[in-house]
């Protein structure tokens, strides 16, 4: 039937170039964003796993941070720890010197004096020893935790490690000095056993920072994986889409000829009433 009221031929050619413009838009919006899955509305499913997948691969940020923090602090006690083995061997070097009985009362006051500077550089060593406020050596903390997962439910647990004077790894006392060859003598076995503790105590700090750095490092690749994993999920293919964004760039063009011929076809009716 012809009719000037409704154009069928038209209709459709307008419905098809509808459908044309919305695959040429959707197009390109992944073009412009990279992205296939970019809001609920293109997949809701798809976008709600990659939202939770975000959600973990930022929350890791803070676990990273925290084991950072974990990892200075260690590194600083682990560092001041060495300085007082270093400083324990020095003492017994003294301490061994001033054990000589042939060594006149000038030599060894100048020993008990190098012995007693450094003595008291341990405490100054073991109190300075401290990151972000946290100290390991000094007896106040047992022990500091790091974040090891997404959900805050698993933590990394370093135990402190009290290297004070007189207490039980440097058994050392704050005031041990000597006069004597005799007392310089008995302290040797004390200075020994603290060197033995401390040295047991920066193999335990070592054990830490490296678990501490491990774990560290393993967050970080889960962090990529994830990562690669949300892209897998939203990421578009950019040259498949490039592709498509020329074929629909044609087939509007086509659809848009289409509309003008089925608008044209009303005016055939004219020729009937000649």
């Amino acid at each position: 039937m012809a009719s000037v009221n409704t154009n069928f031929g038209a209709m459709i050619a307008l419905q098809n170039l509808n459908a044309t413009q919305n695959e040429l838009q959707t197009t390109q919006q992944r073009i412009s964003t990279g992205l296939k899955v970019g809001s609920a509305k293109d997949d809701g499913a798809t976008f709600a796993i990659a939202q939770s997948q975000r959600s973990t691969v930022s929350s890791l940020n803070a676990v990273k941070d925290s084991l950072s923090r974990a990892s200075s602090v260690i590194d600083v006690a682990s560092s001041a720890g060495t300085s007082v083995s270093d400083m324990l061997t020095q003492l017994k070097e003294k301490a061994l010197a001033a054990s000589d009985t042939s060594l006149d009362t000038t030599s060894r006051a100048a020993l008990k004096n190098d012995f007693n500077s450094i003595r008291d550089q341990i405490t100054k060593t073991i109190s300075n020893a401290s990151f972000n406020g946290i100290n390991l050596l000094d007896g106040s903390k047992t022990a500091i935790t790091a974040l090891a997962n997404a959900d805050g439910t698993s933590k990394l647990t370093v135990a402190a490690q009290k290297l004070s004077l007189g207490g039980s790894i440097v058994t050392l006392g704050t005031t041990a000095s000597f006069s004597t060859a005799t007392s310089a003598s008995n302290l040797l076995t004390t200075i020994d056993t603290s060197i033995n503790n401390v040295s047991a105590s920066l193999a335990k700090l070592g054990t830490s920072s490296k678990a501490v750095t491990n774990h560290a490092d393993f967050v970080g690749k889960l962090q990529d994986s994830i990562t690669a994993g949300i892209g897998n999920l939203v990421d578009a293919d950019l040259a498949k889409e490039s592709a498509k964004l020329q074929a629909l760039q044609t087939k509007q063009q086509l659809g848009i000829q289409a509309l003008s011929i089925a608008n044209q076809s009303s005016s055939t009716v004219l020729s009937l009433f000649r």
